[in-house]
Formats: structure tokens, sequence, C-alpha cells
């Protein structure tokens, strides 16, 4: 069994080796051109030209949640896209959106402002029952995410293509909920796969149905908001703020507006890192079920496009 290996922006050696460790059995190289054909693939932003010379793949395995820019390439007739789980990122993520969520809630940025200034100021307090939280997307990461705010007594809604039940958690489905899902929360965290259909989602004719003094948490994927839609609500005061870890262009551009935002928060695509010897090991596993003949969990749906 052989495996190419081809991630276009991370250093291959500690992947390679790892790798090596977890499936012996196999021949495990950095994927070069014109290299022999392999029967599986770990990839992470692969060039066209690799998917077009290994024809005859059977798995492509994607490090990470996201797989919207690989879906957009001319893959091999045969091979299934498969995402990564979990592998440490849902943990992370809850991490992120919670910290997020409770410096907004509590005023924390606020309070920084006020220390960088000398002062030594108070603010009343707020009730969790004023800021119901919406999380759009309840795959792994948002279901994740939705139990975790809901360990802090914030009333916890979601939104999906389809119906889920997340138990604590208030759901919503598809396009016939979506406004009654809006209009109920305040603050929204963003949890949606980028398909041609949630592209642009976060734009002002649906972040305005938000309740006022709403507060954007997006963690999904930049093309999902409209930038300009965001700063009119911002400036209008519609919306408190916002926290952004995704960008449609990245690194975010150096005159970008969204920078010196006072209503902004801006972090560099660090929610939920890919931990490597967690996704090996998931990795390793599915690559040996898939040789068996058995199901996996992670498939894409080349329709849905996750």
């Amino acid at each position: 069994m052989r495996i190419a290996f081809c991630c276009t922006d991370t250093k291959p050696e500690p992947w390679l080796s790892g790798l090596r460790a977890a499936l012996p059995e196999a021949e495990v190289r950095l994927w070069e051109p014109g290299a022999p054909q392999a029967d599986h693939a770990v990839v992470w932003a692969p060039p066209q030209q690799f998917l077009d010379e290994q024809a005859g793949l059977k798995g492509i395995f994607n490090i990470g949640a996201g797989v919207d820019a690989l879906m957009k390439l001319r893959l091999p007739p045969l091979a299934r896209v498969v995402r990564l789980d979990d592998a440490g990122m849902s943990v992370q993520m809850a991490e992120y959106v919670c910290h997020a969520l409770i410096r907004h809630f509590r005023e924390f940025d606020g309070y920084e402002r006020d220390v960088a200034q000398g002062k030594w100021s108070y603010r009343k307090p707020r009730s969790r029952g004023e800021f119901p939280v919406g999380v759009m997307g309840l795959g792994v990461l948002g279901e994740r995410v939705a139990r975790a705010v809901a360990q802090f007594d914030f009333p916890v809604l979601g939104w999906s293509r389809t119906a889920r039940r997340v138990p604590g958690v208030q759901t919503f489905a598809g396009a016939d909920q979506f406004d009654a899902f809006l209009v109920r929360t305040r603050v929204l965290v963003c949890l949606l796969p980028l398909t041609p259909d949630t592209e642009g989602i976060l734009n002002r004719h649906h972040l305005a149905k938000l309740q006022p003094g709403g507060y954007l948490i997006n963690v999904a994927r930049g093309a999902h908001l409209v930038d300009e839609d965001l700063l009119t609500l911002l400036d209008n005061g519609h919306l408190a703020g916002a926290t952004l870890d995704v960008f449609r262009t990245e690194p975010l551009p150096a005159q970008h507006p969204f920078w010196k935002h006072p209503k902004l928060t801006v972090t560099p695509h660090t929610s939920a890192r890919t931990l490597r010897d967690e996704s090996i090991a998931q990795i390793a596993g599915k690559i040996r079920a898939l040789e068996r003949g058995e199901p996996i969990a992670g498939v894409v749906d080349p329709d849905r496009g996750y």
C-alpha cells in the first residue's frame, strides 16, 4: 500500500515519520511530480497537478475539518474525500468561542481599554438571559461549542441544514426556520461548512435580524461574511461588535479596515488548529478500515460539499 503526502504549507517530516510509525505496512512518501501512483493521499491545499497525476487514488484524507478549497478542484473519479472528524479540534473551538463570548458579555474588552488609559471603572452586570447564543452549524464542532456555551447558563439555539437534536439546545433547521433562529439570537456563532449555498450568508439582510446590540463570532470561513455589510452594521450601532478568526484573504491584508476597527477583535485563523498526533492516529485507522472494505466516518458528500 502506498500513501502520498502532499501539504503545501506545513513541514512534511514530522507528518511523514508519524504516518510511517502509525502505518508500518505502508510505503509513505512525500509527493513529487511524476511520483508512482499511490492508493491513498494525505493532503492540505494540494495543487491540481497532484490530483491529475494520482488519478487512481481510493481515499484523499484532508488534514483539517474544512474541505471547501479541496472540493473546488478536479478530483480523481473513484476517490473518496475524507475530513477529520475532530482530532482535538472541537475542544479548541469550544475554548475559543467561550472566551470570545464571555469577553464580550463581561465587557472585559472595555476594562482592557480602561486599564490601558489608567482608569479604574465598573460596569453594570448583565443578565445571561438577555444574551441568547445562536450556533450556525451543528456538526461535530458546532455541537461541542453549543454544549460548552450551555454550561455557562446562556440560552443556546442551534441552526442546521437538516434537523438535529442537541440536549440543552433549542434547534432550528432549514431555510424555513432560519429567520426564526436569527431573531431569537443576540450572539451569533458561525460554524457552517463553506458551500455555494452558505457563501455570503453573513450579510446585511441576515445580520440585521439579530437582536439589537448583537455580536458575531465567525470561526468558519471568511467567505461566509460580507465584510462591507458587517462594517455598516457595526457603524450604525445595530451590532455591538464581532470576533473574527477567518477572512476572505489570509493573511488579512495590511490595509484592511478590520485591523483598526474599535468594535472588532481579529485573530489569525487560530481557533482550532490541526493536532498532528491525533490526526495521524485517526487517518491511519480510517485507511485501514477502507482497505478492509469497512465504512468510515467523515466521507464528504460531493453534492453537499461537506
